[in-house]
């Protein structure tokens, strides 16, 4: 492999293994303020217990997400030298607001969530939950707008010397790709935090361990996890029309539209082929993607033939396999908690061991989903490092070798697995101890 084969996917597995933790700790952070809400209005000691559980889980995905997370920003100067010269006057600005502001106060006051209940007291605890929850989200908002800028460059001047120089601010905050992007990850976290709540509680609840608590994780997750999933199929509407209006070629390659057609179907199933132009044994629904892109049936949309191959996504057949498993996983996933929730109101969920035991074993779906997610993203924008004015050929590291990129990306490789058996440990010993119980009189 050349050297840029191997940066890409030296990135491509860490940012891929990274993402893992902070979709856990910003869709946790909220329903852990729902929960220390419902403690201060009920005055019941269960909720307060319960957040605090959830705490501990969230304290270990953060440390380490930020021991994931941290290797990534030196990779900019280590692998895609060229793009951090050329484009460090612009990412820079949000990567820095992320470390310095975000990061700092979800930090800070996680702490204080932590060991500091006795001295602030009820409210200052609550109030601690909420900025750890603010801090969490403002961190992912930064680092999404970061990746928005690269997807939809907005604000930017170039100068002479090919460098890129931010030229407003504001725009940059403001990149209506971006905008819809965030709100997309944020859902896509919540409903994360939320199977993870379900999940847990249906545990609980079968095992006959904890089953108050097994009670309140499931009614509060299977709730967060509906609405999260209802708008977050609204929000993935918005977003894939900024495709069809910013990424005209991307849309087509997600939806293996090789011709265009007016009135074009929405394709279900299909083995795109790259070398005929078309897509093998295809289950379409009729005029459907002309709608849900253009809101008219007839609409037009264009096909990959209309686009210089050079523009194609790099791997066309990979882009179209991971939207359309995140797609289909999102569909399944509301299917799923619309019944939970209907079940719930009827008083019949936490006796029905075949919806528990399916709960629980969704978990790590949502995880599926959102790193599809991510790929359909960072596919779909090749072959750019920055849409439209910078390959991706263009961007790395000319003085790192193919061996030295190889020798570091087998390093990461057995580092993050052992970071990623600590975590199930320490995962794993937290939900045996389970909420309240005598360790809880310690906290």
């Amino acid at each position: 492999m050349d050297a840029l084969t191997v940066d890409r996917l030296h990135f491509a597995f860490t940012v891929m293994f990274h993402y893992l933790f902070p979709q856990l700790t910003m869709g946790l952070a909220v329903l852990i303020v729902w929960l220390k809400t419902l403690a201060l209005r009920t005055n019941d000691q269960r909720y307060d217990q319960a957040a605090r559980f959830w705490a501990r889980i969230f304290a270990i995905n953060f440390a380490v997400g930020v021991a994931t997370g941290i290797p990534m920003e030196f990779q900019f100067g280590t692998n895609w030298a060229r793009f951090s010269r050329a484009a460090g006057g612009v990412i820079g600005q949000t990567l820095a607001m992320e470390g310095v502001f975000s990061f700092f106060i979800e930090s800070s006051f996680l702490g204080l969530f932590l060991y500091g209940e006795k001295i602030l007291g009820p409210v200052g605890h609550w109030v601690s939950g909420v900025l750890v929850w603010l801090g969490s989200w403002l961190s992912g908002f930064f680092i999404v707008m970061t990746n928005a800028w690269m997807q939809h460059p907005t604000g930017y001047t170039v100068m002479p010397s090919g460098e890129i120089h931010l030229a407003s601010f504001g725009s940059l905050l403001s990149n209506p790709w971006g905008l819809w992007q965030y709100t997309h990850v944020i859902l896509g976290a919540v409903t994360t935090g939320s199977f993870a709540m379900a999940g847990t509680g249906a545990f609980y609840v079968l095992s006959q361990r904890h089953p108050d608590f097994g009670r309140i994780f499931i009614a509060n997750g299977v709730v967060a996890a509906l609405f999260s999933t209802l708008f977050l199929m609204a929000s993935g509407d918005v977003q894939g029309r900024n495709i069809a209006q910013y990424q005209p070629v991307t849309l087509a390659a997600e939806e293996g539209l090789f011709h265009t057609v007016q009135g074009a179907p929405l394709a279900i199933l299909g083995q795109p082929d790259t070398e005929t132009g078309g897509l093998d044994n295809p289950l379409l629904v009729p005029r459907v993607l002309s709608f849900l892109t253009y809101r008219h049936w007839a609409a037009e949309v264009k096909g990959l033939s209309e686009y210089p191959r050079d523009l194609w996504p790099d791997n066309t057949p990979l882009l179209y396999y991971v939207f359309h498993i995140m797609v289909g996983l999102g569909s399944i996933l509301i299917a799923f908690m619309l019944i939970s929730v209907i079940w719930l109101a009827r008083g019949r969920l936490y006796n029905s061991r075949t919806l528990l035991w399916i709960m629980m074993l969704a978990v790590p779906f949502p995880y599926i989903a959102n790193i599809a997610g991510w790929m359909t993203a960072e596919l779909g924008r090749q072959p750019w490092v920055i849409y439209g004015i910078m390959r991706t050929s263009a961007g790395y590291s000319p003085m790192v070798s193919s061996g030295n990129a190889l020798f570091t990306l087998v390093g990461f490789m057995g580092v993050y697995m052992l970071l990623g058996m600590l975590w199930l440990f320490l995962v794993y010993r937290e939900i045996e101890r389970g909420p309240g119980g005598p360790a809880e009189a310690e906290y």
